[in-house]
């Protein structure tokens, strides 16, 4: 049976006023247990979240501990969390907006090294995805920007703190960069050669050299350095430069038959 005409509409206000007094309870009793609210408290309820990946009510409480007791032990160390929660939730510029601020007011802190390598992480990850991996996509042409910075950011963990537990995996991951930062410079130095700009050409290839030395690409790196000498009349250098390609490899200088792949590491 449908209700018409006054009965109705008095329903509907009822139901309406009924809510509006739930809704107005559920608030005051919010409003209440954020006045109980400790440090100790939200810290404990934000870790929980965390633990349980629900990763954006515990990034709201976090951020809710730190405006409130901004100055406490809790509050430091849900600054060093919240970063993992951001990286977490797949939002890398907050997470390393997060990591360099924890950097910045916290120098000396024993868990420091963590907030420098969750930063290299997220740099990190912006590298080739799984697509571009399969199919062997050549992005040796991209400005590696962002693998300077994650190079930059594990080499931070790396030497300034060797004992850390994060520091293996840091290196491990220093090598693939240094490697795909190597490959960078090669192609720089290629594309100045086939256009006839030798001086360029060698000085790319010379960094490339000295700044990743061991990388795949080192020696096509020196081949690339002799002929640049060769064509610009410089014996003396190409010699010495051929000595060292002739102590470390075998075979042929020549630009166009030495290959190597960054994704060798």
């Amino acid at each position: 049976m449908f209700l018409t005409g006054p009965k109705r509409g008095g329903t509907v206000a009822l139901c309406c006023m009924l809510l509006a007094i739930s809704l107005s309870g559920c608030a005051a009793h919010r409003e209440k247990e954020a006045k109980k609210a400790t440090p100790e408290s939200l810290y404990k309820k934000a870790h929980n979240e965390l633990e349980t990946y629900s990763l954006n009510a515990a990034i709201k409480t976090y951020e809710s501990l730190n405006a409130r007791f901004p100055f406490t032990d809790e509050a430091r160390q849900g600054r060093l969390d919240i970063i993992y929660a951001y990286y977490r939730a797949g939002e890398g510029e907050s997470a390393t907006d997060a990591a360099e601020t924890f950097i910045r007011e916290n120098p000396t802190h024993p868990r420091v090294d963590y907030a420098w390598y969750v930063k290299g992480l997220v740099d990190f990850e912006h590298q080739p995805n799984a697509i571009e991996r399969l199919f062997r996509a050549d992005i040796t042409k991209r400005p590696p920007s962002n693998a300077r910075k994650s190079f930059a950011a594990f080499k931070t963990v790396v030497e300034q703190y060797p004992k850390s537990d994060y520091a293996p995996d840091s290196l491990q991951r220093m090598v693939y960069l240094r490697n795909r930062l190597a490959s960078y410079e090669v192609h720089v130095a290629r594309y100045y050669f086939k256009r006839g700009a030798y001086v360029a050409a060698a000085q790319r290839a010379k960094g490339a050299i000295e700044q990743f030395d061991g990388a795949p690409t080192t020696r096509e790196a020196l081949a690339i350095l002799i002929e640049s000498y060769d064509k610009m009349n410089l014996p003396a250098l190409a010699a010495q430069s051929r000595q060292v390609y002739d102590a470390n490899y075998a075979g042929n200088t020549r630009v166009a038959e030495v290959k190597t792949h960054w994704w060798n590491w």
